[in-house]
């Protein structure tokens, strides 16, 4: 399929996509947003993939956020031709969010407004020292990220974030968590792919029930958490047998790998 905002490329069970509007930091339009949404469901039904990075184009920006000439335009249309676009909006961030498949967020910029709402809805983020978040929905006063930052980050620093609207730089976003790894720029995509491939070369069952399960149990007691596994190991992700799992091992006969 051809895209108009975003460039899609696979390699080595890694889909890519990149968010490409550099004239204007790859701000998030309708159509940009469409096509993103479009992709990754996509490469869920992509039996190829087992992982999804989302980066922008450029050294500048991961994304400026939404596109605030396209929201003035919105914001002249009548009540019931904005209630249909956000109709057909409505669901999208959870949708990436749920991806079945993980999704990793190479942070190749600033992520302000909707593209740090977007960043946060996504599995972990790796950085470098161009990258900075800004939740700034309390600027303009709307509400986001209350039910995904607080699961980066934890209650404390979510709140301060979200309350303040201020920047999140580099070095900090890696401190609180917010960044899983901080590399330099010419670093970047080579961390991430190092990281996807990894992750896409493993058993995709069993990453996506590792996901599911993660998902499900942030609000179940251990109890409930130990018992969801076993039902997931007997009943959803069937475990390789030795032979499949350890074949390596079987074929030297258990010896010890030669250095």
């Amino acid at each position: 399929m051809a895209y108009e905002h975003i460039l899609l490329e696979k390699e080595s069970g890694v889909a890519i996509i990149t968010l490409n509007r550099p004239e204007v930091l790859n701000a998030m339009n309708r159509k940009l947003s469409t096509e993103l949404h479009e992709a990754v469901m996509a490469m869920n039904g992509d039996d190829e993939v087992g992982c999804i990075v989302i980066t922008g184009t450029g050294e500048r920006a991961f994304s400026a956020g939404g596109d605030i000439h396209e929201q003035r335009e919105t914001a002249l249309m009548s009540e019931e031709e904005q209630a249909t676009l956000s109709r057909g909006r409505e669901g999208w961030s959870y949708d990436i969010s749920a991806s079945p498949k993980p999704v990793i967020g190479m942070m190749n910029g600033l992520a302000y407004g909707g593209a740090a709402v977007l960043s946060s809805s996504l599995d972990f983020r790796i950085g470098c020292e161009n990258t900075k978040f800004r939740f700034l929905a309390a600027a303009y006063g709307r509400i986001n990220c209350s039910w995904t930052l607080p699961n980066q980050v934890g209650w404390p620093m979510a709140k301060e974030l979200l309350f303040t609207g201020r920047v999140v730089e580099a070095e900090e976003a890696y401190r609180i968590g917010l960044l899983n790894h901080l590399v330099p720029k010419e670093q970047l995509r080579e961390k991430t792919m190092e990281i996807a491939t990894t992750i896409a070369g493993n058993r995709h069952e069993s990453v996506q029930g590792f996901k599911r399960l993660l998902l499900e149990g942030r609000n179940k007691d251990l109890r409930e958490q130990y018992e969801n596994e076993r039902y997931f190991n007997r009943e959803v992700v069937q475990g390789y047998g030795v032979e499949q799992a350890f074949p390596e091992f079987i074929a030297r006969r258990g010896r010890p790998v030669q250095e």
